[in-house]
Formats: C-alpha cells, sequence, structure tokens
C-alpha cells in the first residue's frame, strides 16, 4: 500500500488500483486532491518500480488474496475502492472477499472495465513485443516519454505482459452480488468496453447502481481528474451519511 498524502484525520479511506502495466502513483494526483477529506491508498502490485524484483503476479485471484491481506489493518474507518481497467475487476475482486468477511466498503467505483461475467476472449498478452507495444501505444494510456524510450519500454514489458494476462485470463465465479453500492465509470469511445458492458455491473449488486459516461477512450479520466475526484468525494460523503443516518 502506497500513501502519498497521508489524510490522519480523514472519516473514511479510498483505495486505489492501477491498469495493467499501472503503477501506484498513477493515483499520486488523485490523493493530493482528495486530502485532507479522504486518505488515499494505492495498491503497488508486484513487479514494478521498487518492487521490480519481485515476480508479477498473473492470476486476478492470487492478486485479490494478496490485496486483502495488506488491506486489513487499514480497515480501520469506513473505505471505498476504486478501480481503473485491470484494477476495476481486481477491486471487485476484494469487495467480495472483504464482504465474505463482514467487511462492506462504502462502496466499489469500477472505471474502465466491462460487467465481470461479460466474457471477452482477448489475447493480447500473447503477443509479441512489438504488437503488445503497438497495443499500449492504440490505447493511448501509457506516458509519451515511456513509449518513445525503447530500451527502457522492453524492459517494463514482462510486467506490462503479465499484467495483461491476469486480466485477460480472469474468469468470473458466480457467487452473491455486493451488498455496496457500485458506480461504473466508462469512456464513451473505449475500444475495450460498450456502454451496455459498462452497465452489466448493475447485476452485481444489491446496493444500488449509477453508470457515469464520460468523453474520451479507455483513459478517459487522464483528461478528467478533477471531474473525477468531485464524484469520488460526492460518492463517498453520500455513503458516510447513509451510514450514519
Amino acid at each position: 500500500m502506497r500513501r502519498f498524502h497521508p489524510a490522519d484525520g480523514a472519516a473514511a479511506r479510498l483505495v486505489c488500483f492501477p491498469h495493467a502495466g499501472g503503477s501506484a502513483p498513477y493515483f499520486y494526483h488523485v490523493g493530493r486532491l482528495l486530502a485532507p477529506g479522504l486518505d488515499v491508498l494505492a495498491v503497488q502490485y508486484p513487479g514494478r518500480q521498487e518492487r521490480r524484483h519481485e515476480p508479477v503476479i498473473e492470476s486476478v485471484p492470487e492478486l485479490a488474496d494478496r490485496v486483502v491481506a495488506e488491506l486489513r489493518p487499514w480497515l480501520d474507518r469506513p473505505f471505498a475502492l476504486f478501480g481503473h481497467s485491470l484494477g476495476a475487476v481486481l477491486a471487485y475482486e476484494v469487495a467480495r472477499r472483504l464482504e465474505a468477511e463482514g467487511r462492506r466498503p462504502l462502496g466499489l467505483l469500477a472505471s474502465g472495465h466491462r460487467a465481470p461475467h461479460v466474457e471477452r476472449h482477448d489475447t493480447a498478452h500473447l503477443l509479441d513485443d512489438d504488437g503488445l507495444i503497438a497495443e499500449l501505444r492504440r490505447l493511448s494510456g501509457t506516458d509519451d516519454a515511456l513509449l518513445d524510450d525503447d530500451e527502457l519500454l522492453r524492459l517494463v514489458l514482462p510486467c506490462v505482459r503479465g499484467d495483461y494476462k491476469a486480466a485477460e485470463t480472469y474468469a468470473y465465479r458466480p457467487g452473491p452480488p455486493l451488498s455496496c453500492p457500485v458506480v461504473g465509470l466508462t469512456g464513451d469511445a473505449d475500444p475495450l468496453v460498450s456502454v451496455a458492458e459498462a452497465r452489466g455491473w448493475a447485476r452485481h449488486t444489491t446496493g444500488g447502481f449509477e453508470l457515469d459516461i464520460l468523453p474520451g477512450g479507455h483513459f478517459y479520466l487522464n483528461d478528467h481528474v478533477p471531474a473525477l475526484v468531485e464524484r469520488i468525494r460526492a460518492f463517498v460523503a453520500r455513503e458516510m451519511t447513509s451510514v450514519h443516518a
């Protein structure tokens, strides 16, 4: 867990889950903008940055089990989960496990990912290096400086490939729906997620569902950070009010 802007006095926490190939600092500015009202944690997956010598975990269920173990000490106050792309389905699996333990989140904000039950047989993780780089360029979520540095890019490709494998081999296992509310967020031109597929998240909760559609592609959120932060802030505030009502 990475905590870039500690907010010890915050009444609630937000736990953020990066996309495939992403890392905890992706949420640095989100944490800065939400502090001190929310204490923001960002999950740092193995295989990148200071964890680059650890093997990449190529399984969403295994990642979810590991995250839950690391997250338990941080659940001393109400918390919400936010994940983008791979992070969305990982946050969902973490929420399932926590609810099974009696630890209900304030809510799940699932961004840039189709509903868990919607099957799609993507195989980007099987591409050669050049093909995987082309896929990163197509989605426009990777920093241009990294894409232009061939040597550095090829160093991080094993991490990207492992994350893609985790995302693309994920298989939904039927079970009880979440009791916490779910917010689906998607770009209106996302090549990986249709609006209908994002709307499918509704069947995975009994706590209420909302869908936000923003302009942009798979990484729409890069262009809408202030709006996204306000959406998160308002959602958590509303759910905190309902908890104490």
